[in-house]
């Protein structure tokens, strides 16, 4: 076993602190743009089968309550979720997230160029929830929270698009849930599925690859 002290990287991840994108943090490196917009596209057909199957359960789940239909559009959240997680910089979560509605869009969704607008203003969403935390936080609170202003933000747009002779008790009540599913599905899952990636060795170039070989120096 190696006997050199702890360097500053080991520190953070033994005291559970996230590790940052290298910096200059808004320096983007062609790894990081390559992997955004794989997230993009392979989220972006995930979208495109979302919105073929989510017919059924979207109107089971809201019959008699429509709100309650919030409850499945979590998944159109996750990209930049997933996104911001990964890449660490300003613009990561935006650039995913649209990046999948576009693919979406031009694989053919129901919604038509409706799907770029929702793509931009989901990521608006979550990249206001990491710039919030000054990308300085990373972990599950960060997602739930990226994750929760994606969806308020996206309820808001369908207020004014598809749910205008609702009355402000269900927007009201569609934006809480919207919100809610965003920050315990779409924000925790992502987080999860980024911590399983990590954990299986696919982002050992990024900061939650380094965090947990880190954590495992440092235990």
């Amino acid at each position: 076993m190696s006997t050199r002290p702890p360097d500053r990287l080991q520190h953070a991840a033994r005291a559970g602190r996230t590790i940052l994108a290298t910096a200059p943090l808004r320096r983007w490196r062609t790894i990081d743009l390559i992997t955004c917009a794989f997230l993009g596209v392979a989220f972006g057909v995930v979208y495109w089968a979302w919105g073929i199957a989510y017919a059924g359960p979207n109107t089971a789940i809201s019959t008699g309550f429509p709100p309650l239909g919030a409850l499945t559009n979590w998944p159109w959240l996750m990209a930049g979720v997933v996104g911001g997680l990964i890449i660490r910089r300003p613009g990561a979560a935006f650039f995913a997230e649209l990046l999948a509605a576009v693919v979406s869009m031009l694989v053919g969704t129901q919604w038509g160029a409706a799907t770029f607008w929702s793509g931009a203003i989901e990521g608006l969403g979550v990249e206001l929830g990491f710039a919030i935390l000054a990308y300085r936080s990373f972990g599950p609170l960060a997602a739930a929270l990226a994750g929760a202003l994606s969806g308020a933000f996206e309820a808001v747009f369908e207020w004014y698009s598809y749910w205008t002779d609702w009355a402000w008790d269900y927007k009201l009540a569609y934006l809480g849930l919207l919100a809610a599913s965003g920050a315990v599905l779409a924000g925790l899952l992502s987080w999860a599925l980024t911590r399983a990636l990590a954990a299986g060795g696919a982002l050992q170039a990024f900061p939650p690859g380094q965090e947990l070989r880190e954590a495992s120096r440092a235990g």
